[in-house]
């Protein structure tokens, strides 16, 4: 099971067991989180039946565990202005979340849909 979920912004694929760095989430280490902004889910049973939200999927939801907090890999901004003797420099280190994704759950709808679809086309 796969699915793309929508968080910080930013657009995931995931599947179960997979670890993710999101933007940050608040949380302690080892708490539960749940991510409900589901955009797409694909089974992995079958010939991959595939179920696209409009915007999302309201029935699907993703339950993960924080892995770890920290911050990203420091970038450097350099800004000047030639001949006028202007040079700024400053660094950024993004925070970040770390996900465990433990579940994905209204998983067996999309299975149970997949058997459905196979019995009709043995009729």
């Amino acid at each position: 099971m796969q699915a793309i979920v929508r968080t910080g912004g930013k657009q995931y694929r995931v599947k179960e067991g997979d670890v993710i760095q999101v933007e940050k989430i608040e949380g302690e280490i080892g708490s539960e989180v749940i991510l409900d902004d589901i955009l797409m889910v694909k089974s992995d049973a079958g010939d991959g039946e595939v179920m696209i939200g409009s915007p999302n999927l309201a029935d699907f939801t993703i339950k993960g565990e924080i892995r770890d907090q920290g911050r990203g890999k420091k970038i450097v901004v350099f800004t000047y202005k030639r001949r006028k003797g202007f040079k700024k420099k400053q660094g950024h280190r993004q925070p970040y979340t770390g996900i465990l994704v433990k579940e994905i759950m209204g998983a067996a709808k999309v299975d149970d849909k997949v058997k459905e679809s196979k019995e009709k086309e043995k009729e």
